[in-house]
Formats: C-alpha cells, sequence, structure tokens
C-alpha cells in the first residue's frame, strides 16, 4: 500500500485545490493562483497532478467543468441503452469489475444475521482514508473516511450484533485489488454483503450498468428502473449506497450537469469524475 498512502496524500492537496475553485469559481482563478493556494509551486503543481491521475492539472480540471458534465450527459443515452451498448466490459470501463450481490433485507438481517463476524480497516487510497469491512460472505461497507471516529461508530451502528476485528492487514489487499484490477488483469470478482430495501437494491444493482467515463443523471436511473417519477426515492437510495466506487454512485449528478450531494463530500466526487476521465483519456480511449 506505498503508492496509496502517496496517493492519499496527494488527494488532499487535490481536494484543496478543487475546493478553492469550487469557492472562486466566478474569479476564474489561474493555475499560478490554485497551485499558490495549496502551497505549491506551478512546476510541482502540475507533478503532483501527473503524479495522482496520469495527467496535468488542465487537462483533469476539464473534466470536472459544468461545460463538460454538461456536454457528457446530452452524450448520454437513457441508462437501459448505456448497458446494451457498453454494459459491464464496455471499452471506457477503468477495471473490468464483476460484482456479486448477496443482498439481505432489515428483516432478513433481524432474522438470524446478526451473528457476522466482521474484520475491518482503515486503509490509505487514490481519494484519501477509507475504511474497509468484510465478512467470510464479501465485502459489507466500504467508504472513504473523513472523521474515523464517526466512520467506525456508523459501521458499528449498521451492523449491530456482530463481532468486529481490527485487520487492516487482511483488508489491504482488497483495497488495492480495487483500484488496480485492470492494470494487473485481475478479474477476480468481488463479493459484497449488503443490506437494504428492495427498491434501494434495484437502484443499487442499476449502479453497475454505468460504465466509467459516462455520468447519468438521477432521472435517467428512474427512468431505467421503470419509475420516472420517482427520481428523489432513487437519489435517497444512493445517497445510502454502502459500498462506494465498486456501486458508483459518483457517475450519477443533477440533469443540471452539477457534481454534489455525495455521501463522502462533493470535492470528492468531483475527483473521482476526473480521476476516471483521465485515466480513460490516458489509455487513448474516448470515454463511452
Amino acid at each position: 500500500m506505498d503508492e496509496y498512502s502517496q496517493d492519499a496524500c496527494d488527494y488532499k492537496k487535490i481536494e484543496q485545490a478543487i475546493n478553492f475553485i469550487e469557492n472562486h469559481f466566478k474569479s476564474r482563478p489561474s493555475l499560478d493562483e490554485i497551485a499558490d493556494n495549496v502551497h505549491l509551486s506551478k512546476y510541482h503543481f502540475n507533478r503532483l497532478f501527473k503524479r495522482w491521475a496520469g495527467i496535468g492539472p488542465a487537462q483533469f480540471l476539464q473534466f470536472v467543468t459544468l461545460d463538460y458534465t454538461k456536454h457528457r450527459l446530452a452524450q448520454s443515452k437513457r441508462l437501459v441503452d448505456t448497458s446494451l451498448d457498453s454494459g459491464l466490459s464496455g471499452p471506457g470501463r477503468l477495471h473490468d469489475l464483476f460484482v456479486r450481490f448477496h443482498a439481505m433485507t432489515p428483516a432478513e438481517f433481524k432474522a438470524g444475521k446478526a451473528g457476522l463476524n466482521i474484520d475491518y480497516g482503515v486503509c490509505p487510497s487514490p481519494f484519501g482514508q477509507c475504511l474497509m469491512a468484510v465478512t467470510k460472505t464479501g465485502i459489507c461497507s466500504f467508504g472513504f473516511v473523513n472523521h474515523e471516529s464517526r466512520a467506525l461508530k456508523h459501521l458499528f451502528d449498521t451492523w449491530p450484533g456482530a463481532g468486529f476485528n481490527e485487520n487492516s492487514r487482511s483488508v489491504a489487499p482488497l483495497v488495492s485489488r480495487i483500484f488496480t484490477s485492470e492494470q494487473t488483469g485481475n478479474s477476480r470478482p468481488f463479493n459484497l454483503l449488503i443490506k437494504g430495501t428492495n427498491f434501494q437494491i434495484n437502484v443499487w444493482k442499476a449502479l453497475l450498468q454505468i460504465p466509467a467515463g459516462r455520468v447519468v443523471s438521477y432521472q435517467a436511473v428512474a427512468e431505467y428502473l421503470g419509475r420516472p417519477k420517482a427520481f428523489r426515492a432513487v437519489a435517497g437510495a444512493i445517497a445510502a449506497n454502502p459500498i462506494a466506487y465498486l456501486i458508483p454512485c459518483h457517475r450519477v449528478i443533477c440533469k443540471s450537469g452539477k457534481i454534489h450531494q455525495y455521501r463522502w463530500g462533493a470535492s470528492r466526487k468531483k475527483a473521482m469524475v476526473g480521476w476516471e476521465g483521465a485515466k480513460i483519456m490516458e489509455k487513448g480511449v474516448s470515454p463511452p
């Protein structure tokens, strides 16, 4: 995880830069001004982005502008067409991931699933520190950490009656595999153990159809589910997503093109959208 330790440190500067741009968007700050805000020279600011994203800051930031996201939404068809055209193995995927759902409703959990043993750990990632929790069935929680004590409390509250064991050494390889599956050619499936209502689970499954480099609206997800008027309920289910990145809720944005409303922070959501776009461009593949 040494590489991700550096990435996690770099990400703090990336997030700081994105926050500065958001707070000063009316004045359209120059790269020199942005670099100065994160206490780096323009030269080191450029190196930071190339190390973290593979491209320079000017190229990266174009992926998170309102004009770009509006353009991507305009290009996108309905989610149902996206799944038919691109699917999980489409050329725009950051990695060829296969995700297996083991789902349970809250009632099923109460009926006899409380005696779980859960290993968990806080590890570095390209988007800062993350908290992963796993059972013998699969990953039951994965998210990014802003406040470790709050993140742990939420994990413990989500799985009452479970036995918890701090074991960063065992979960770190899984974290690494999430972000390196394509580069290493590792196609082993990720097993997830998730708990939610039937509606939430259907929404989370729908998100698996969105390839990297593509963004869709909450309305598009609702249409895909055959409930076009339920976009607010869809947004609520997306906000409750327990597995970051693998269930790519960061690829769902407002129909206006704005990137916000993310459980782990709007700046992180922008960084993820930009990072995926940069990785695709680095490979010389146009987003689907």
